[in-house]
């Protein structure tokens, strides 16, 4: 695995790859990486010829007030993880890498990005759908792949890719779970035992949702009633929007952990 933090070294060790007509597959990450992006690996392993991996704790999509000092950081422990996953390139770019001196240049991806995520975090959208825009630059990959675990991001690059013609496919990966139903997420390291035991309301609660509209009820009051009950969680949000499909959102906090989590509808009539 090649390890690289600047353009010029990024557009070198793809260049054999380039040369060869090869297809390249993106992951794009924040790093502190778990079997969710192992997921996205192994899915752009099985249809790519070169998997790369970006490691990059975005700081355009954190707002103020936001937790962005204290992100996990583990970029050993990441390359490792990354190495025995077959990555062929890892990119790990500085901050003024992305963001150069006189950047002044933001991609705002309209009303997708206004509601629920883009409502609670003002501003977060307009950094992740930036951040990405530049990685399809520097990289160039035919397909990039996502977790639906963030299915408004999703629906976010999707338009961002459609509406700016940029010529990559994007595959969107089932969400990873833990054997409790838990999401897999970085923040999930945050919560403490009795946090953790809390924070398990919200898989319930999406779940019984589901089954709420596949009855014809209503599936945000079916979820609002088993997170309201939950005295260690604090609702943001819960609600069904088009996220690339009918989606039942969702985030709460845990303590002083935000997570979100989602179950598709649109299969589901």
């Amino acid at each position: 695995m090649k390890v690289v933090r600047t353009a010029e070294e990024l557009a070198s060790a793809l260049e054999p790859t380039r040369r060869r007509g090869a297809r390249i597959g993106l992951v794009p990450t924040m790093g502190a990486l778990h079997d969710g992006h192992l997921s996205l690996v192994r899915a752009a392993r099985e249809t790519c010829d070169s998997v790369v991996v970006s490691l990059f704790v975005n700081p355009a999509q954190f707002g103020r007030d936001e937790d962005l000092a204290h992100y996990p950081r583990d970029e050993a422990g990441d390359r490792a993880i990354a190495e025995a996953a077959g990555v062929d390139v890892l990119f790990a770019p500085s901050p003024e890498e992305i963001y150069p001196d006189g950047f002044d240049t933001w991609v705002d991806p309209g009303k997708v990005g206004t509601f629920l995520e883009g409502a609670a975090r003002p501003g977060h959208f307009r950094g992740v759908a930036t951040v990405c825009t530049k990685l399809f630059a520097l990289v160039a990959p035919e397909r990039a792949y996502f977790g639906r675990k963030d299915a408004q991001q999703v629906a976010v690059i999707k338009q961002v890719v459609r509406d700016l013609a940029l010529g990559v496919e994007i595959v969107a990966c089932p969400t990873q779970r833990d054997s409790d139903g838990l999401a897999l997420s970085s923040r999930n390291v945050f919560l403490t035992p009795a946090e953790r035991s809390s924070a398990l309301a919200l898989p319930r609660a999406l779940a019984a949702g589901l089954a709420a509209h596949r009855r014809g009820d209503d599936a945000v009051r079916a979820s609002r009633e088993i997170l309201d009950g939950e005295p260690g969680i604090s609702v943001d949000y819960v609600a069904i929007a088009d996220l690339d499909g009918l989606t039942l959102a969702a985030a709460v906090l845990v303590g002083s952990t935000r997570l979100i989590d989602n179950v598709r509808l649109a299969e589901e009539g």
